[in-house]
């Protein structure tokens, strides 16, 4: 019997263990930190041994396979036992897809990977399609293969995960943008990253499909220096295209071999420049799933959006409260100030993960009023912004970020929190930093 080691008694390090022992693997799950109870409840129930706070080498040492959990970076001692052993270390995503024939949209990207993935997955269910939503949100992927057996899954995939699969291939890829971020993973080069990011397409055919940003010059560039076998379908706001889709002026047209008006930019429920390029992906992966054109259309004028991602909490005294907790880097910062057409209370800072701000400072000189830096080290945000805006203050908790912005900010202003870092100094994750931060602006 062939031995699964998982590390990591998470999400997809749950799903992968429930999977592995369905297809007759010796499973032993191990985590170096305390496993949440609702895992623990499934891993007792499932017969699976496993441990917590400890990595028993002599039980992990002797694997078959080896699944990491993507938070797991491969210069981590053990990982590195295992690579010296020969032992095969992938992703929950490469173990789990051996084990479906389903057709598989994976979507990455720096930014809008959440909104695209949810937004793809709404649109085929509206359509009447079979489909599960997973990867790097929602339920494990390895979990639902072991349980659902659906015939689509649209998956969100982040770089880590990327970084662990051998032979795993998407029909479908997407990739929204390519900015830096988690250069601290990459040992700070960015064509380190972007060479991950690319490995989503790295194992597709001429039958499948790569979706992407036409306007984005890392990825146009790497396409035209790089072999890619998929068939290219770019998107682009800025111009029309041979094949694609592409605005015209306020309509979005749709061309693979004949030329159709999907809908006016307008009636998109998710507004600003960044989510109609998400629409433009979605709508293309869902004309390439032969779902009609009126469904793609009616889909993306009734979708509500993501949480903790230019979530609108409520307005105080007329002054109104975003969440937009996901804005883990500077390009999704930069997206969150390009639709602020209000003055702006920036509430910033976290975890850095090796920001350059310089980027923001047009817009931050244009829109933002005052910052609340929310982390335990500013010092990059004060030497970038110090001199820009009237206000500079630090505080060290959502409450009293959200106290010190509502004093700041005046009626018909906008408090946003888009924090372009980690959170992981302060919170537990960017879900915990956005619900702190919506309970603090209720509780003015």
């Amino acid at each position: 019997m062939k031995k699964l080691v998982v590390l990591g008694g998470g999400e997809s390090g749950v799903g992968t263990a429930i999977l592995g022992k369905q297809k007759g693997f010796e499973v032993f799950l191990s985590d170096k930190g305390k496993i949440a109870e609702k895992y623990k409840k499934v891993l007792l129930k499932e017969e699976i041994e496993f441990e917590e706070e400890q990595h028993t080498e002599t039980k992990i040492l002797n694997a078959d396979v080896v699944m990491k959990s993507p938070g797991i970076p491969d210069k981590v001692s053990l990982i590195q036992k295992l690579q010296d052993k020969s032992v095969k270390v992938i992703s929950e995503i490469e173990f789990a897809s051996e084990y479906t024939n389903a057709t598989i949209i994976g979507i990455t990207g720096s930014n809008g990977k959440t909104t695209t993935t949810m937004l793809v997955g709404h649109v085929l269910k509206q359509a009447g399609l079979n489909v599960g939503i997973g990867g790097n949100i929602g339920d494990s992927f390895a979990g639902q293969v072991a349980n659902k057996s659906h015939e689509n899954y649209v998956l969100e995939l982040s770089s880590f995960q990327l970084d662990g699969i051998e032979k795993f291939k998407p029909h479908i890829a997407i990739l929204t943008n390519i900015t830096p971020d988690h250069l601290d993973r990459y040992e700070y080069k960015f064509e380190n990253y972007i060479k991950s990011k690319f490995r989503i397409t790295e194992n597709q055919t001429e039958n499948d499909f790569l979706i992407y940003d036409g306007d984005d010059e890392v990825i146009t560039n790497w396409i035209i220096s790089t072999k890619i076998k998929a068939q290219l379908m770019p998107f682009s706001i800025e111009k029309e295209l041979e094949q694609g889709v592409f605005l015209r002026g306020e309509n979005i047209i749709m061309k693979i071999k004949t030329e159709e008006i999907l809908m006016n930019a307008s009636e998109l429920k998710l507004q600003g420049k960044h989510n109609v390029k998400n629409a433009m992906a979605t709508s293309m992966a869902a004309k390439l799933m032969q779902v009609r054109k009126q469904t793609i259309a009616e889909s993306l004028s009734d979708f509500e959006g993501v949480e903790h991602r230019l979530e609108n909490v409520q307005k105080v005294n007329g002054i109104q409260f975003v969440n937009d907790s996901k804005a883990t880097n500077v390009n999704a910062a930069y997206y969150a100030l390009e639709c602020m057409d209000v003055p702006t209370v920036w509430i910033v800072g976290g975890v850095d993960k090796g920001n350059d701000y310089t980027d923001l400072l047009p817009l931050v000189r244009e829109k933002v009023k005052a910052i609340v830096c929310l982390g335990l080290d500013n010092q990059k945000i004060i030497e970038t912004f110090g001199g820009v805006v009237d206000s500079l203050i630090e505080t060290a908790g959502a409450e009293e970020a959200v106290k010190v912005a509502y004093k700041l900010a005046s009626k018909g202003d906008t408090v946003l929190l888009s924090p372009a870092c980690a959170s992981f100094d302060l919170f537990k994750s960017y879900e915990d930093r956005g619900t702190k931060f919506k309970e603090a602006v209720r509780g003015l």
